[in-house]
């Protein structure tokens, strides 16, 4: 009977902690899409012409791709081609840029590797953080891309925001595949400063109408 009763209240306590739980993660997302639907530069408008920026989502996390030399510009020694596997891909004209927490990104090259541990560990909060950098063409729109027109200073506003989140001295680390490097980050990343509120973060910063908090693809990618 002890027995009985020592699991039942195992049991209870089981019930408590996961309704807490989903009370929780149904907070953060609320949360999140009320923060994404809130505009910061709320009078910003695209100009008809400009530089174009890519916004591109593989459904959990955002990346910036920019051309490689545009309003004064250049990306090609901040991320020299010797740093890829292949710098044959160092030819291509774009980069996309990525910022997040060290652990998840090196410890999951595919979703198929993503552990619960290195989610917590990620939204908990880390310092630990790297850029993930990848040498590709310019993206055709479609499912998952979104096309931002900058006017010149608000380019160069946004690749300082971008610079500013590398560490001081430039570490490259081995990416995924041929054509990708991870470098040295700074900035703290948890769960209310992730890797899709960075970006919304940067395009604020350049005068970019965006959500004031972006923690979902979704809260970036509906304002474009």
């Amino acid at each position: 009977m002890i027995l009985y009763a020592a699991i039942r209240r195992m049991g209870r306590g089981l019930l408590v902690a996961l309704a807490v739980l989903a009370v929780v993660v149904a907070g953060y997302a609320g949360a999140g899409m009320i923060g994404g639907a809130i505009p910061a530069n709320a009078g910003w408008r695209p100009p008809t012409r400009g530089i174009p920026v890519y916004l591109e989502s593989n459904g959990v996390h955002v990346s910036l791709v920019l051309p490689k030399v545009a309003a004064g510009i250049d990306w090609r020694d901040w991320a020299p081609g010797a740093d890829l596997a292949d710098p044959r891909y160092a030819r291509y004209d774009h980069i996309a840029i990525g910022w997040g927490e060290r652990t998840f990104f090196l410890d999951t090259p595919t979703w198929a590797d993503v552990r619960l541990a290195t989610i917590l560990h990620a939204a908990i909060g880390s310092d630990s953080t790297l850029l993930h950098v990848e040498h590709v063409p310019a993206p055709a729109p479609g499912d998952g891309i979104r096309v931002v027109t900058l006017r010149p200073e608000e380019y160069r506003r946004l690749a300082s925001g971008i610079r500013a989140s590398a560490a001081p001295v430039r570490r490259a680390f081995r990416g995924y595949g041929a054509n990708d490097v991870f470098y040295a980050g700074t900035g703290h990343y948890s769960a209310r400063h992730t890797c899709n509120a960075w970006v919304g973060a940067t395009l604020a910063n350049a005068g970019v109408r965006v959500g004031r908090w972006t923690p979902f693809p979704i809260t970036v990618l509906s304002w474009f």
